[in-house]
């Protein structure tokens, strides 16, 4: 049997086990997992694979949202000889692990959490976005430890932490490659390969991102915001936001207005 829904974890740290096995999706904001005594911090490109009766904690900050897929281990339309898939579909609950999603993936899955906040009462629609989903996570894993065992280490989580942390200041990808310990070349080739961008971009989409947020929810000048997200001067976010967001600094803070 396999059933999935989309829920908030609690900020306070809660315990349990069940006869089943899991898998829990970071969506929004960040939680935490800890499957016994191995913690993990969950974000929006990372999956944690429970395996039944492992014992887990687990929290959320305030934002935070994940999908969480059942699969229930004894179901007969699963465990049956008959079903070919069933010995790799178990093997990846072997153990608990984490799965770094590649841009595909999180894309597959930010559709999915999608169309459950859509149409929450579709179980069937659910059943089968939710099997495609760990179809595919089984796929990357078996195909990673058998191609590429340590290609995929860095989180697009992890660098957009980075640089939120030091927004304000030149950051170049040298920096980011730095942080990930990794050479500039291997750095762009893997973070590329993961995250679907280059890391250029994505620190661009994230200064766009920041800013727009800002100038959307707070008073602050478009001057004072441009110097907080690391642009050179307000044009310069004036003509970002237009060229890769279709918008402006009034526009958005219009919009804070209206509301």
């Amino acid at each position: 049997m396999l059933n999935s829904k989309l829920l908030k974890l609690p900020i306070a740290a809660h315990q349990h086990k069940h006869e089943h096995h899991q898998i829990v999706v970071g969506v929004r904001g960040e939680a935490e997992l800890s499957v016994d005594g191995n913690g993990s911090l969950l974000d929006t490109w990372k999956a944690y694979f429970v395996p039944t009766e492992a014992r887990h904690d687990y929290c959320g900050d305030v934002k935070n949202h994940v999908l969480v897929i059942n699969l229930d281990p004894l179901t007969p339309a699963i465990n049956t000889p008959a079903h070919a898939d069933y010995e790799r579909m178990m093997r990846v609950f072997e153990k608990p692990r984490t799965l770094q999603m590649d841009s595909r993936l999180q894309g597959l899955v930010q559709f999915a959490a999608g169309e459950f906040d859509r149409a929450p009462s579709n179980i069937t629609l659910q059943q089968h976005l939710a099997a495609s989903i760990l179809y595919c996570m089984a796929d990357r894993i078996s195909d990673r430890h058998a191609k590429f065992p340590n290609r995929y280490s860095i989180s697009p989580e992890a660098v957009r932490r980075y640089i939120l942390k030091n927004l304000h200041r030149k950051i170049t990808v040298e920096d980011m490659a730095g942080e990930a310990c990794l050479s500039v070349s291997r750095f762009h080739e893997v973070f590329r390969e993961v995250a679907g961008i280059t890391p250029h971009q994505f620190l661009l989409r994230t200064r766009l991102d920041q800013a727009a947020e800002l100038l959307a929810s707070t008073s602050l000048s478009v001057s004072e915001i441009s110097y907080r997200t690391g642009f050179s001067s307000q044009s310069a976010l004036t003509n970002a936001l237009r060229k890769y967001k279709g918008t402006t600094p009034s526009r958005l803070q219009l919009r804070e207005d209206v509301a």
